[in-house]
Parts: structure tokens; sequence; C-alpha cells
């Protein structure tokens, strides 16, 4: 039977089938473009439009769904679409404090109220979720992404899918997922936004691969293509990547979208002039041009004349460009039909519910106390609610930056700040100091004036401000000190040369710890920083991230226990800023670094001794976790068996605690050096005070298969016979090893 996209193709003009390809802004004025100012409307009415981002209201979705229908000889509609990164309206923590839950439940259900907001406004897509797997601190969106492991990332991947999609993205209150961004930009050479990355195929291959394949096996309708170049080859003209492993190894069957003007960077990227790159784009698998019109400038002479562009290597003929032109329009309009837009181009733009937003408020707060992780407690927190709490720093009172980066629909008067949560969890004020400005100087007034956005610091000097804050902690039977970045520190193009703790939020702490009150260090930031002595300085340190709209809430329910800590590391914390990229899954050298310098060794000669370290998978609770001995069903076993690995997790304590049970392995002998441990598995355990529970991690050795990759189209996945080492333990740190040996 021939399908809704099928029929149409059969009666379109070639004008027409381009002009389904072109996804426009809707911006303000309704023009479009980066380098371009035709208004909206023209292209509209000309059937010059496949699809629309950014639009801001119900009306004026429909506006526009009525005006392109008008200018549609076929009357195909458009779809809509937006950034919803981490929460629509209601702001979520950002991805990278979400990850640290490790709670997939908790991923799907932020992912569903986020489809469920933005689907009531008019909304089919969602470029969501980013999983760009990210080990460079330095990079400023690993804000977005779900940190540094393959595993963890991969089950995000999947879980945020199915939130935004449920049983099918025509549903009510679902949207289509666009899986972000393919791929390795998580990987850029020195941590700088939009650089290209130079890896081996097998670090492609098992690290920065795995997220999309679990993405496209939960059904993810469309993926979105990266800025960089892979390999040498940027990735919007990356054939093999695109058309050879995305659609032909995994089987994707949906929509593949440039990012903002990508297609027309394929010039910058040194690979020819718009007519050379439009061809390369669309030969690549890249269905639609974001923004830049280039393939509505481009494909119709293309079409007529081909392309023979004999100094950048690449040539086709006209018919192939029809053929592709084709292609692309036929995914775009499949698209579209799985929307339900071919029968009902109003579907999802008429009159629908929005989720109660008090709902959301409540499940984002108790996602930003799931999100923040506890890295130290000497026996502070929780705090009784009578206790006289100085709350210092330049978060104490803060909104804007709790949304974090990439919250393009949020609004920070939905925020309570964190002198507000915790006045009204006690009903008591807190005393109040300012302690330092976010950072030591005009940088960040100047970033945001180019934006039109206002923030003054503090006039005082730093002195003054120390005065103050020394004060009112004096006063205090316990002090709690907010520290770290604003929200422009992260986020796209917004690298940094050191992510550390400013000066002086160093020196604000010093002073703090002078007074011999007990200390409470949270930090508020969008990427893992380097803390330096504060973490020793404190009497507890919680890490915070930038928690959304009811992040300071969050914080409050932690510190005054009506939330237990639960949170987990998904990315190590560097000891020093020069210290990335760093893994918990590095691989082993011929000579490795024993944790201190040692000459002859890796390690750094300036890496001072004796600083904290916070590994992948740390974080604490106020239960007491006991870890009973591992123990494997059999210590060999044939590689057509399963293993069972069973060991027993007690809650010692007086509190109830979730406890994240993680599993690693290492495989000593290999055909190349593999890392020396890595994430295997995980399990997410409710445990009341004095409660026993096994654990069982059920082992396959098709799991230990690892690729050989000459190049991409000759990888092979291999395993090999004889031992693996099976590590269980609370983070990726401290753990219990345990042999296993397959036979052949």
């Amino acid at each position: 039977m021939q399908g809704h996209a099928d029929r149409l193709m059969a009666e379109m003009t070639l004008a027409e089938k381009i002009g389904q390809l072109n996804l426009l802004a809707a911006g303000e004025g309704l023009t479009t473009g980066a380098a371009q100012a035709t208004p909206l409307a023209q292209r509209l009415d000309a059937g010059q439009v496949g699809a629309i981002f950014g639009t801001k209201s119900l009306a004026s979705a429909r506006a526009m769904q009525e005006r392109a229908l008008e200018g549609s000889r076929l009357k195909i509609p458009l779809f809509f679409a937006e950034d919803v990164i981490h929460g629509h309206r209601t702001v979520f923590p950002l991805p990278v404090a979400l990850t640290c839950s490790w709670d997939l439940d908790l991923i799907e259900d932020t992912a569903a109220f986020a489809a469920a907001e933005a689907a009531s406004e008019g909304l089919h897509q969602v470029y969501a979720p980013m999983i760009d797997v990210s080990r460079d601190p330095r990079w400023g969106r690993i804000a977005e992404s779900p940190g540094e492991d393959p595993l963890l990332a991969a089950r995000i991947a999947a879980a945020a899918t199915r939130g935004f999609q449920g049983t099918g993205i025509a549903e009510q209150a679902r949207v289509a997922a666009c899986l972000k961004h393919f791929v390795a930009y998580g990987a850029p050479d020195s941590g700088r936004d939009y650089d290209n990355a130079s890896l081996s195929w097998e670090d492609l291959l098992a690290v920065y691969l795995p997220p999309f394949v679990a993405g496209v096996r939960e059904g993810a309708a469309s993926v979105m293509a990266s800025f960089n170049a892979v390999n040498k080859l940027a990735m919007h003209a990356h054939e093999p990547l695109i058309e050879g492993w995305l659609r032909g190894k995994t089987g994707f069957g949906g929509l593949v979208v440039s990012d903002y003007t990508g297609v027309k960077e394929l010039t910058a990227h040194g690979l020819g002039p718009a007519p050379v790159v439009v061809a390369r784009a669309l030969h690549a698998g890249i269905d639609m041009d974001m923004v830049g019109e280039d393939y509505l400038a481009e494909l119709p002479a293309l079409a007529e004349a081909g392309i023979d562009a004999p100094d950048a290597g690449f040539a086709m003929s006209a018919s192939d460009i029809k053929a592709l032109i084709d292609r692309a329009c036929h995914r775009v309009l499949s698209f579209k039909d799985r929307l339900g837009l071919l029968e009902d181009p109003f579907r999802g733009i008429g009159d629908t519910q929005a989720p109660s937003r008090l709902a959301g408020r409540k499940l984002a707060r108790r996602a930003a106390a799931r999100s923040a992780v506890l890295l130290k407690n000497d026996g502070t927190l929780p705090l009784g609610e009578a206790a006289r709490v100085a709350l210092v720093g330049p978060f104490a009172h803060d909104r804007r930056n709790m949304l974090g980066t990439w919250s393009v629909s949020g609004n920070s008067d939905d925020v309570v700040s964190l002198s507000e949560a915790v006045t009204a969890l006690t009903g008591s004020e807190p005393l109040t100091a300012w302690g330092a400005n976010i950072v030591d100087d005009d940088w960040l007034t100047r970033r945001l004036n180019v934006h039109g956005i206002t923030v003054e610091p503090d006039p005082r000097s730093e002195a003054d401000l120390l005065l103050e804050a020394l004060e009112q902690a004096r006063q205090a039977d316990v002090v709690v000190v907010t520290v770290g970045e604003a929200k422009e520190h992260a986020g796209e193009s917004s690298s940094s040369l050191s992510p550390a703790l400013p000066p002086a939020h160093h020196r604000l702490v010093s002073a703090l710890k002078e007074t011999g009150k007990p200390l409470v260090v949270v930090v508020f930031a969008g990427r893992p920083l380097a803390l330096g002595a504060v973490a020793d300085k404190a009497d507890a340190l919680l890490y915070a991230w930038h928690g959304g709209i009811a992040g300071p809430e969050g914080v409050a329910d932690l510190l005054f226990g009506a939330a237990t800590p639960s949170g987990r590391m998904c990315v190590t914390l560097p000891l020093h800023p020069g210290e990335t990229p760093i893994s918990h899954a590095e691989e082993p050298t011929g000579r490795p670094f024993p944790g201190a310098f040692q000459k002859f060794r890796t390690g750094w000669l300036d890496l001072p001794d004796g600083v904290t370290r916070f590994p992948f998978g740390f974080g604490l609770g106020y239960g007491d976790i006991r870890y009973g001995a591992p123990s494997v069903s059999g210590a060999s076993a044939p590689a057509s068996d399963k293993v069972l690995l069973t060991l027993d997790i007690e809650n010692a304590g007086d509190r109830e605690a979730v406890e994240t049970v993680q599993l690693y392995a290492s495989d000593p002998v290999a055909r190349i050096t593999r890392p020396a441990r890595f994430l295997f598995d995980f399990k997410q355990i409710r445990l009341s005070p004095g409660e026993r529970r096994e654990v069982v991690f059920e082992i396959h050795a098709a799991q230990f298969a690892y690729p050989i990759a000459p190049s991409l189209e000759t990888a092979e996945w291999v395993r090999d016979p004889g031992l693996v080492q099976l590590h269980v333990g609370p983070n990726s740190r401290d753990t219990q090893t345990v042999d296993l040996t397959w036979d052949s």
C-alpha cells in the first residue's frame, strides 16, 4: 500500500522537494539565516520551508502552519522544533547533573515532562538528548553531556529517548527525540568548542558511538550532525559515518538534520565553495539544512548540471543529485508522517493541555536533590532545623545562574533562591553575606552586556566583602558557603583554559575556615571544577551543579535531611585544571602513574601531593553502607554460559540510603591495550536503616567484546578467551576484585 510520503513524492516538483529540506529559525522579525534577511513569511508563501525551530507560543506555531499550508500547492505541513536540553518551561538540573543521579527512571520522567510541556506549545521535535561523551572539563558543553563513560551515557540516551517519545512520536504529550551531536563532538582538541577530533577508530567505536547505538535501538526518530571534523573529515560531509555507519550499521531510518549553519560551515572546513559543500552534505546524508538556506540556493542548479570539482576531489551527475534530493525529501515526509502531520497538519497545535506546573516543580526539586553529589561529610550534615546558619557567598540569593546554560525557555523568576528555600524549610531566616563576586574582574559583566543582560557585581572591595562574611559567620552555629561559576562560564562557545574555582572563592573559604565554625561548602557549577584545597578545608562538601528552577530547594532538602544524598559523579573531578582530559577508564602504560610524582613514571612534576581526589562514580549518603565480599557462580565458565556475581549490601546506619552499586571490569591480556578498568554495569537500590539486600549481576562473555579497527570499514568486534577481572564497589576506585576465566 502506498503511503502518504510516496503519494506526495509522486506529485511534487523539484522546487517543492527542495523546499522541504529547508529548516529555518522563527527568530525576531521572522527573518531567516545568519547571513540572510529573507522574511520567513516570504519563504512560507513560496512553499520553501519544511520545518521551523524556535517558536515561542502555540499561537505563533498555528499561525505559521496556516500560512505554510496556504503557500503549499499540496498542503504539506511544517513541523516545529526547539532546544529542550534539560526541560522546557520547567528547567531541570543540567544534563551532566541529572546523569549524576544514575537514576534512569528519573531521567525518563524529566524527559517525559519536558516533552509534555513542549508538545503543549505546538512543538513536534526537540534537539535532545545531547549524548556527547566528554572527558575534558575545559569543554564548555560538558554541561550538557552525560559525562565521561559510554555505558552510562548509553543508558541515559535510551532513558531520555523513551521519555521524549513514549511508544510513538504521534502520541499526545510526546515529541520526536533528536540524538546529538553526531559524533565525537565532546572530544575536541584542547577542549576548544567546535574543534576537530582526531582519535583511533577503536575509541570512536567503543567510547563515542555507543550512546547513539542505544538511542537508535530505543527508536530515536532523528539525529543532528556535529560541527566538528572526525579524523580529518567534517561531520556534515562524513558519508562513511552518517550513511555508512549510522544508517548502514545501526539500521537508523529516521531524519538527519544539520546543526545551525553546519552545511555552510563546510566551506570554512576547507571542503570547497557553496555548490560543492551542498552536494557533499546531501551525499553524506544531511537531510535538512538548518538556517543557512544553502540547499535552497544551490540544489536547483546542481540538479540541472551536476557538479565536477576536481580540486575538491568530488563529482556527481545531475541525475545523482536528483536522486539524493528525492532520498532526503522522502525522509522528511516520512518523519512528518510518523508525527501524524500528513493526516492532521494541526496535530499538537490545537488547544492542548499543559502539564501541571506544580507537578513539574515537585519533579524538578526531587531531580535537584538526586543530582547533587555529597563529596565529603565529617558528621556536619544533615543540619538541625534549629541551627543558626550563616549563608555566605554570591549564590545565596541567586536565581539567574541556577537555570544553567541552554535553558532557552526558562524563566529565572521561577527559581526560589537558597536563602528563601532555607527559610521556608526551617522557619528561620539565615544570616547572609555576599562574601565574594562570582568573578574577580569585569569579564562576566562585559560578556553579559553583549547579550543585553545586566548583572551588577557588588561594588565593595574584596576585603569589605570578606569582613561582612566573617561577621555573619561568627554569629552562626554553622557556615554554609556557596561558591562556583556563572552559567555563562559553561555551555556552547564557553571553553575554559582553567576549569577551577575563582581565586576569590578560595580566599573566602580559607577566611571562613579560620572562624572555627563547622563549614559546609556548596558548589554551583556547570562543569567539573578543580577544587584544590577547598575539599580539605570543608567539613562537608556538596557539588550541586546548576540545578534548575528548584535547584536551591533541592540543596536545602539535602542540607537539612529532608532528602537523602544519592548522587554519584558521572565525571572525574580533576585535582588541577591542567590534569585534563581525565577519565576513570585510562589505559595502562609501561610506567604507570602511582598517584604522586615519581621520576620515570607518568605524572606531573608540579601537582601537589595530598590533594583529595574524587573519582568517577564517587558520592556519599547519610546511611552507613557496607559491602560484603563478592562471589561468582563459577571461577571459570564456557563463553556460552552466563556467570552471576553476587554480594550483600547493608545499610548499618539509622537513615535511609540510596546506593548505586557499580561493577567495573578489566581485560588484562588482549590484542590491543584496553582501559585499566571500564564500567560494566550498575544497580541502584534503596535501603532502609538496618536493611541488607543481595545484589546480583549477570555477566556474559559477549560483553567483553572490543573493536579492532584499522579503518572504519574494516572494523570488527572481537573477544578473547582467558582471564578477566571484575571490580565491584561504590565508585570506580574503592572496589573488591574477583577473577573470572572464560573458556574458549
